[in-house]
C-alpha cells in the first residue's frame, strides 16, 4: 500500500502505483465551488466545518479534511491564504466564509463589484451570478511600453492575491504541518500567468491587437512579468524547498476549437517568457503543473520542451484533444492531471450510472503506464448534484486499481 504521495510521485514518475491517485482541492482549477461543495456536505451528514473559500472570483473552497475522510484526496494545496475570515451567504442562501479583505460592493442592479486602492472597479458578478470576472482592465489605455513603468507596481504584484496575509513564511509554517504529516503530496501554488495576464492587464480585444500589431508592448509587459514572477519564485523556493512536490502556473491558451492565437504568434511572443520561469522551476526540483485549458495540441510539444512534465486540466472535449491521442503521443512525457470526466455536461446533467460509466473509460484510457492523476475536467460547478460526485469517487475506487 502506498502512502498518498507515493502514489502521486509513482504516476509523476510513469509507474503504476496501487491505485489512481486523486486530487480534489489542489489549486484552483482543480477543486469544487462553493455551492456544489455545501451540498456534499449537507448529503454526507456533515454539519461541523467552515466552507472557506480561498478563491473569492470563481468561487472555490478549500476542501477540509472531514470531506477527504469520505472521497480519496492524495495532493494537498499550500497557498496564500488570509489569517481572518468572515461570513457570508451565497446565492442558494448557504453559509460560508471568505478572506476579510474580500469586500465587495452590491450595485443598485444587483450585481456586485471589487474596486482597486483608486476606487475604480476591476471585477463584477452579475445579479444571480456565481463568479467575479474581471472589467476595465487597468493598462488598457496605453499606448506605448514606456508607460508601463508608471504601474511597476500593479506589475510586480499581479498574481498575488492581495486579500491574504502573510507572505511564503506563512506558508512554509504551513508546509512544515504537512511536512510532519508525511502522507500527502503538496502542491505549491504560484499560479502565475503570461498570455492571460496580458488579457487582463491590457483587455481581451486589446492585447491580441498587441499581438498582432505591437510587439514591442508584449515584450515590454511580458518581460516586466517574467522578473517580477523569477524574483517572486527565488522567495517561494528559499521558504518552501523540500516541502513541496508540485509547483502550479497558470496559462488559459485554447478555446473549445483551438488555440486563442496562433502557434507562430505564442513562440514568438509568449514562449520565451514562460520558459525562462518554467525552466528555472525545474532547475529547482519542482515537478512542473501547467494549466490551461481548451484546444492546445498544437502547442504540447513546446511545453513539454520547456520543461512541463503535468498538463491539466485535459479539456477532451475541445478539438484535437481526444484522450486516445493524447495518451498515444504525449504519455511518455507528460503526466495527465485531470480528463477524468467532462464537467460541461456530463457530471452536472447525467445520472449517475452514466457518471460512472464516463469514469470508467477515461481511467482505461489514461491509467495504464501511469502519468495520470484522476481529477475532473477544471472545478466542480454550482449545478453538479451531491449523488454524481459521490458516484464519480466510487468509480474511481472501483476501476482505478
Amino acid at each position: 500500500m502506498n502512502t498518498s504521495r507515493e502514489r502521486v510521485l509513482a504516476a509523476l514518475s510513469h509507474r503504476e502505483p496501487d491505485r489512481v491517485p486523486v486530487d480534489l482541492g489542489a489549486m484552483d482549477s482543480t477543486g469544487i465551488t462553493a455551492i456544489a461543495y455545501n451540498r456534499l456536505k449537507k448529503h454526507l451528514g456533515l454539519a461541523a466545518g467552515h466552507t472557506r473559500i480561498f478563491d473569492p472570483y470563481q468561487q472555490v473552497v478549500k476542501v477540509e479534511e472531514s470531506v477527504y475522510r469520505h472521497i480519496p484526496g492524495d495532493v494537498r494545496p499550500l497557498m496564500p491564504e488570509p489569517d481572518r475570515w468572515k461570513p457570508v451567504l451565497l446565492a442558494d442562501g448557504s453559509a460560508a466564509e471568505v478572506p476579510e479583505r474580500w469586500n465587495p460592493e452590491t450595485q443598485p442592479d444587483g450585481s456586485q463589484v471589487i474596486r482597486d486602492a483608486a476606487g475604480a472597479i476591476r471585477s463584477r458578478m452579475p445579479a444571480g451570478g456565481y463568479y467575479f470576472e474581471f472589467v476595465n482592465p487597468p493598462l488598457q489605455h496605453l499606448e506605448e511600453p514606456a508607460g508601463l513603468d508608471e504601474h511597476r507596481a500593479l506589475i510586480e504584484n499581479f498574481d498575488w492575491p492581495g486579500f491574504c496575509d502573510g507572505g511564503f513564511e506563512a506558508m512554509a509554517g504551513r508546509a512544515e504541518a504537512l511536512e510532519r504529516q508525511g502522507q500527502y503530496a503538496v502542491m505549491g501554488n504560484f499560479a502565475v500567468h503570461f498570455f492571460a495576464a496580458g488579457q487582463l492587464l491590457r483587455g481581451f480585444e486589446q492585447f491580441l491587437v498587441d499581438l498582432a500589431i505591437n510587439p514591442e508592448m508584449v515584450h515590454g509587459l511580458l518581460g516586466r512579468l517574467a522578473d517580477a514572477y523569477l524574483e517572486r519564485f527565488e522567495r517561494f523556493h528559499a521558504a518552501l524547498a523540500g516541502r513541496v512536490q508540485v509547483v502550479n502556473v497558470n496559462d488559459d491558451l485554447g478555446s473549445q476549437e483551438g488555440l486563442l492565437l496562433s502557434p507562430a504568434l505564442y513562440r514568438k511572443l509568449v514562449r520565451p517568457y514562460q520558459e525562462r520561469l518554467y525552466r528555472r522551476i525545474r532547475e529547482c526540483g519542482y515537478h512542473l503543473f501547467l494549466h490551461t485549458d481548451g484546444s492546445v495540441y498544437d502547442l504540447i510539444p513546446d511545453f513539454i520542451e520547456m520543461g512541463v512534465d503535468i498538463l491539466n486540466p485535459v479539456q477532451f472535449t475541445c478539438r484535437n484533444m481526444e484522450l486516445e491521442k493524447l495518451k498515444r503521443e504525449f504519455g511518455r512525457d507528460l503526466t495527465f492531471w485531470g480528463g477524468g470526466i467532462d464537467t460541461q455536461n456530463v457530471l452536472p446533467r447525467a445520472t449517475p450510472a452514466q457518471v460512472r460509466e464516463a469514469v470508467k473509460r477515461s481511467l482505461a484510457l489514461l491509467a495504464p503506464g501511469g502519468g495520470f492523476v484522476f481529477n475532473q475536467v477544471h472545478n466542480i460547478q454550482p449545478d453538479v448534484p451531491p449523488e454524481n460526485i459521490l458516484a464519480m469517487y466510487e468509480a474511481v475506487r472501483e476501476f482505478g486499481g
